[in-house]
C-alpha cells in the first residue's frame, strides 16, 4: 500500500510541478543553472566512462571471434549496436542517476531541512515549479550528452580494435557501416529523453518528501539513486519491447 501512495504522490507533484509557474527572468537563470551542474558538470565522467566501454565491447566481442571464417567486420558492427542501443543511453543513464540523482536529491532535501522550501511557500512562491521544472527543462539537454558518449564509444572501440591489433582499420569501419538503421538513434534518443525526466523527477520527489535531519538527507539519496536506477531498467524494458520488439 505504501508503494501505490508514493506513486501517488509523484504523479499529483509532476502535475504540480507545471502549475503557477515562476516568473520567467528568474526561471531562466534557474534554468542556465540546471544546465551547467547537471549537464556539463557530467560531460567528463561521460566521456571518461563511453571511452572504455568502447574499447571493453570492442574487446570482448573479437575475443568471442574465434573461428576464421567470420569476418573482422563483425567486431565494429558489436561496437556500435552495443554501444547504439544500449550502453550510451542506458549505461549512462545509471550513471547520471547516481551523479545527477544523488546532486538533486540532496540539494532539495537540504532546502527541506533547514525549512528553506516553507520559506518559499509562505512568500506565495509554487516550491515545485521553482525547484523541479529547472531541472526537468535542463535534462532536455541531456541527449546532446549521450550523443557525445555514442561518439566516444565507438571511438574508444575503433582504437582497441586498431591498436590493439584485433581488426584493421578498414575492416572496423565496414562493420560500422553494416546494415545501419538510423531508427535506433532515434529509439535510443527517444529512451534517453524518457530517462532524463525520470533522472529529474524521482529523486527530487525523495528529495521533496523527505522528513528528518541531515542524517535522512543521505539516506534520501541513497534510496534515491536506487528507485531511479529501478525505474529506468523497466522502462528500458518496456521501450525496447514496444520499439524494436
Amino acid at each position: 500500500m505504501n508503494y501505490l501512495e508514493a506513486i501517488g504522490k509523484y504523479f499529483i507533484m509532476v502535475w504540480e510541478v507545471f502549475k503557477k509557474p515562476t516568473k520567467w527572468p528568474i526561471m531562466r537563470s534557474l534554468i542556465l543553472k540546471e544546465i551547467d551542474e547537471l549537464i556539463f558538470g557530467s560531460l567528463g565522467i561521460i566521456i571518461f566512462i563511453a571511452f572504455f566501454i568502447g574499447g571493453v565491447v570492442t574487446i570482448q566481442t573479437a575475443l568471442n571471434l574465434t573461428s576464421p571464417f567470420l569476418p573482422k567486420s563483425l567486431i565494429g558492427f558489436a561496437a556500435r549496436q552495443s554501444v547504439i542501443l544500449e550502453f550510451a543511453p542506458t549505461f549512462t543513464s545509471i550513471i547520471m542517476a547516481g551523479k545527477v540523482g544523488s546532486y538533486i536529491t540532496s540539494s532539495i532535501g537540504t532546502m527541506r531541512v533547514t525549512e528553506q522550501i516553507d520559506a518559499l511557500e509562505v512568500m506565495g512562491v509554487n516550491s515545485l515549479n521553482y525547484l523541479v521544472f529547472p531541472k526537468i527543462i535542463a535534462m532536455l539537454m541531456y541527449p546532446f550528452a549521450v550523443a557525445i558518449a555514442m561518439y566516444v564509444g565507438i571511438l574508444g572501440g575503433w582504437i582497441a580494435a586498431v591498436f590493439g591489433g584485433y581488426a584493421p582499420s578498414g575492416e572496423f569501419i565496414k562493420g560500422l557501416q553494416m546494415d545501419f538503421e538510423s531508427f535506433h538513434v532515434t529509439y535510443a534518443f527517444i529512451k534517453t529523453l524518457i530517462f532524463a525526466f525520470v533522472i529529474a523527477t524521482v529523486p527530487s520527489y525523495h528529495g521533496f518528501f523527505m522528513k528528518g535531519g541531515a542524517l535522512e538527507v543521505g539516506k534520501a539519496s541513497t534510496t534515491s539513486f536506487v528507485w531511479t536506477s529501478v525505474v529506468i531498467i523497466i522502462l528500458n524494458y518496456i521501450l525496447t519491447q514496444l520499439m524494436l520488439g
